[in-house]
């Protein structure tokens, strides 16, 4: 299955930071959710437990999960790991988003 979101390296270095303090197993999910000030958000959790239609995306030891429904959203997305001015924050380049909010977490399609 080719991948339709990446990982930038700065993204899975900081993954595996996350889930180094985190029970053996666990991975990164993030998932498309209603709501938002442009309409849809992202959302961010530690999840042990795979899926049957999850996409497992991996780079570096850092395993990221996607369910079935919410990669439909972000189909050619890239994870991005960014620390500046502002504070740290994961940062999802969508090519589908037509539109997205100043925190980035928001987006319209």
């Amino acid at each position: 299955m080719s991948h339709d979101i990446t990982l930038t390296e700065r993204a899975a270095r900081r993954i595996g930071e996350i889930l180094s303090a985190e029970p053996a197993g666990s991975m990164l999910r993030i998932s498309v959710n209603g709501g938002g000030c442009s309409g849809f958000s992202y959302g961010f959790d530690i999840d042990r437990t795979r899926q049957d239609d999850d996409l497992v995306v991996e780079r570096d030891g850092a395993a990221v999960l996607v369910d079935e429904m919410s990669l439909q959203y972000m189909k050619g997305s890239t994870v991005d790991f960014v620390d500046d001015l502002i504070g740290q924050s994961f940062r999802i380049d969508n090519p589908q988003a037509t539109a997205s909010c100043g925190c980035g977490t928001s987006f319209a399609i």
